[in-house]
């Protein structure tokens, strides 16, 4: 860990790993690359080569069309879900100092698609007005999980546990609620529930973007307030953090970040729990690791994607699934791993 001073007697100091720094480095070129790729793939397969030139402005007029029109805003909306999804993730990790303190396994993203299923099946929403639903969905679940794990503060198991709770209860009503669908409507909910970027574009881009603008910038500029949190309350009051009022501004972001990523892409399962994970293990430095995680969930929800398109087709398998079957397996794994080490 390096420390940098700027600004002659301002004061100023960063602090910079040199491994996350590459890593970081390393995990966007990735991204880049598997967006290109991602992007010339389909039934009307286009060069990488063509894409980038498209890109550029440089390409044909068909070209323009499936790339900027078509495949585009659906490769924009896989990197923004991806990384809000990672950066929440790491968020709730590092609160509730438990790997297993993700979003899709502590409630929240039960709550958001609860809000999204009430507006598909109780009043054939439109997609605007599903979204909106699934954001008033986490947001009310964040309230409540947060009011039921207070005891003179928020503390990490008591969290995971109210919010393992919270996510049966609503997943359960996940369920009644489709049992009261028309088929259409069901249909219609099943599909929106698989997670998926078929037939994203600049409508979901665009809300989705604004939200990642104001969220990510402000989980940033509390990763040492954080960092400090996971030594416990009374250290990082000591060391002049007010653990409560950081607590609940980062809950706020990871809980509008999670409800935003599921309100364009529906509930992508497994991201959070595994994006801020490996970014740990590859950068090895303690602390949340806010930019790795958040670039990691962009990285493995595109790759997820291109292997889904690769192996099944087009459009044939959405992504959601993939990433619940591979997530499903590393849970496993880590399950495993924490009752090796008896934290578990």
């Amino acid at each position: 860990m390096k420390a940098l001073r700027t600004g002659g007697g301002s004061g100023l100091s960063v602090r910079l790993d040199p491994r996350a720094l590459t890593v970081s480095v390393l995990l966007f070129a990735a991204a880049v690359v598997a967006s290109v790729v991602l992007i010339g793939t389909g039934d009307f397969e286009i060069p990488a080569t063509d894409v980038i030139s498209t890109l550029l402005g440089n390409g044909t007029t068909a070209h323009e069309f499936i790339i900027n029109d078509l495949r585009l805003p659906r490769v924009l909306v896989g990197l923004l879900v991806g990384g809000a999804l990672g950066l929440a993730g790491t968020i709730f990790q590092s609160i509730s100092r438990n790997p297993l303190g993700s979003p899709d396994i502590i409630g929240f993203g039960q709550g958001s698609t609860v809000g999204a299923l009430v507006v598909i099946v109780l009043f054939q929403g439109s997609a605007v007005a599903v979204a909106a639903g699934s954001l008033a969905g986490g947001l009310v679940t964040g309230v409540l999980i947060y009011l039921l794990a207070w005891k003179r503060g928020v503390h990490g198991y008591r969290l995971v546990l109210v919010g393992i709770g919270a996510a049966a209860i609503l997943t359960a009503l996940n369920a009644y609620l489709l049992t009261k669908a028309d088929l259409v409507d069901a249909t219609r909910a099943y599909v929106w529930m698989a997670g998926s970027l078929n037939g994203r574009d600049w409508e979901q881009v665009w809300p989705l973007l604004g939200l990642c603008a104001v969220l990510v910038p402000l989980a940033l500029a509390y990763g040492r307030p954080l960092r400090m949190l996971e030594m416990g309350d009374d250290v990082s009051y000591a060391l002049g953090v007010r653990p409560e009022r950081t607590r609940i501004v980062l809950m706020l972001a990871a809980v509008l970040l999670t409800a935003g990523a599921i309100a364009a892409a529906g509930p992508v399962s497994f991201v959070a729990l595994t994006a801020p994970q490996l970014a740990r293990r590859l950068t090895r430095s303690p602390g949340p690791n806010l930019v790795p995680s958040l670039l990691m969930g962009g990285t493995l929800l595109i790759a997820a994607d291109l292997a889904a398109q690769r192996a099944f087709g087009a459009d044939k398998l959405p992504v959601g699934v993939l990433t619940g079957v591979l997530g499903g397996v590393y849970l496993l794994w880590l399950l495993v791993s924490e009752r090796k080490a008896g934290r578990i």
